[in-house]
């Protein structure tokens, strides 16, 4: 194979030391750079202001209205910071000519090849492609709700919907590269406006038309508290929740100094919007009733609460999404997948490529969609993936790099801000997983395969 730029086009040069480096197949076919700051937060917005999003008046039940939104308030900034951090060590490793396009060759750069191979790769694996079964989860459950309006006394089960959502799956899993998303990421944050303000405007007519008293008192004795909020952090965490910076900084043609943080900036406006409006209207209305997706209580006993097509098109707008959330997350996979079976001596879509990357890929969504179906617990695995994954990788480790790349003195502000950061939210993630893990312990009694939940 000829010499590939770093960037995977002829843009040598574009940084002060770039050298040439050859790309393996994962980052030569899936991580192409050839995007704007636009498209950057495309893919950022459909990363993190996804359909969890729904269960964030249900992380308030355990929390009240005073830590609710405090914690609301500190996973925005501290993301947001976490995020510009990390952009800013891609870019810094960028102008010495070492472009990194995958979380696990910074940690391999930062932290050493054992860091990377047995500690930040899993876990971003774990991640990305617990958030694909938890997509996958939540489609067939929107799928059911629809099909349950229409047709009170249906037959059909949750896991046959499951397994028509990954048949959609199958076909969007095809789709060649990161880069190649970037118009279905465009729909999706349009879809993800849509579905937040319907569910603030539900919410707020439920909350106006019922006479039932609103009750926000935290349920359950002391300790049933304090795992509650352990719980609603590590929901809120998987929330905010993105695991793929580096990925999506990789789509972004050179230069890229400054494009993350434009990119940035367009997602946080649209989390802005649709968080806060989401989770205080939800809680205002429902209370400690608000369940893990707040769309569920807009029906009571099989009966809408507003207008059914308001409901039918709510849940349409948010199962519309999910795919290219989906999809999103499955990009790490496909780059494995690519550079394992893929050959760079051969053209993309040569049959050499084509075939491997059809029938890994296809196997891949295959398992994701029978995991889904098989453990249809959708707010543990929420919990799960927010305590184990995303707390490190969004909330620990950006700091920890910065740290470690930059060496800020010992006494400046930003050195003890980013310490304080990597030690608060290592003690939250230890607890926070503690909670998940005593949760599903409680819900294992509960717990049947392929259950019709």
């Amino acid at each position: 194979m000829g010499t590939v730029s770093v960037n995977g086009e002829e843009d040598i040069g574009k940084f002060p030391q770039q050298e040439a480096k050859e790309l393996d197949a994962g980052a030569l076919f899936v991580l192409k750079s050839k995007g704007s700051w636009l498209h950057c937060g495309y893919h950022l917005t459909t990363s993190i202001v996804a359909p969890p999003l729904l269960s964030l008046p249900y992380a308030f039940t355990f929390l009240g209205w005073g830590a609710g939104i405090s914690c609301l308030v500190i996973g925005a900034l501290v993301t947001f910071y976490s995020y510009n951090l990390l952009s800013l060590v891609l870019e810094h490793h960028a102008l010495l000519g070492n472009r990194q396009l995958r979380f696990r060759d910074m940690a391999n750069q930062i932290l050493g090849p054992r860091w990377a191979k047995y500690y930040v790769g899993p876990i971003q694996f774990m991640v990305c492609y617990g958030a694909v079964v938890a997509c996958t989860l939540l489609g067939g459950q929107c799928m059911k709700a629809i099909y349950l309006l229409s047709n009170p006394n249906g037959s059909i089960k949750l896991y046959e919907f499951v397994i028509i959502f990954g048949c959609l799956m199958l076909i969007l899993a095809q789709i060649p590269s990161f880069h190649s998303l970037r118009h279905i990421n465009l729909i999706s944050l349009l879809l993800c406006l849509a579905y937040s303000a319907c569910a603030t405007a539900g919410s707020v007519h439920i909350g106006n038309s019922s006479k039932e008293p609103k009750d926000y008192s935290l349920k359950g004795d002391t300790q049933d508290r304090v795992f509650g909020f352990c719980n609603a952090i590590a929901i809120i965490a998987t929330t905010y929740g993105n695991g793929i910076i580096p990925e999506i900084q990789a789509t972004i043609a050179a230069p890229v100094k400054g494009k993350m943080l434009k990119g940035l900036v367009i997602c946080y406006s649209v989390v802005t919007v649709t968080f806060f409006s989401v989770a205080i209207s939800g809680y205002w209305a429902f209370g400690n009733k608000a369940e893990g997706l707040i769309l569920s209580n807009f029906v009571t006993s099989g009966k809408p609460l507003v207008p059914k097509w308001f409901v039918l098109m709510t849940n349409t707008f948010t199962i519309l999404q999910l795919p290219a959330v989906a999809v999103v997350y499955l990009q790490p996979t496909n780059e494995v997948l690519e550079r394992t079976f893929a050959d760079t001596r051969s053209k993309e879509f040569s049959t050499r490529n084509v075939v491997p990357r059809i029938v890994s890929r296809s196997l891949s969504v295959i398992i994701s969609t029978t995991i889904a179906a098989m453990l249809p617990f959708f707010g543990d695995i929420n919990s799960l993936i927010g305590a184990f994954g995303f707390m490190p990788l969004d909330f620990i480790l950006p700091v920890v790099f910065f740290n470690l790349t930059f060496k800020p003195s010992k006494k400046s502000l930003i050195f003890w801000l980013n310490t304080t950061i990597a030690v608060v939210f290592s003690a939250l993630g230890v607890i926070a997983a503690i909670a998940a893990v005593r949760q599903v312990t409680l819900d294992a009694k509960t717990y049947r395969l392929f259950a019709n939940v």
